[in-house]
């Protein structure tokens, strides 16, 4: 089966949480032989930084 996750890591002690949370999820796909496709967006402070608002429509496009 082939899984695809859209991660929206945010700031704060999300990036954290998400790198670990990926390898967790990693090591449960190739346990039960999946495969996991993984796409980064922005969502929080990091949008509101880098497209000047906090939810972009990219990002709800990519979910």
């Amino acid at each position: 089966m082939n899984i695809k996750i859209c991660l929206l890591p945010g700031d704060g002690i999300g990036p954290e949480i998400i790198t670990q949370a990926v390898r967790v999820l990693e090591k449960t796909a190739t346990h039960f032989t999946h495969t996991i496709e993984t796409q980064t967006a922005l969502i929080g402070g990091v949008a509101i930084d880098a497209v000047g608002e906090p939810l972009p429509k990219a990002t709800i496009a990519a979910c």
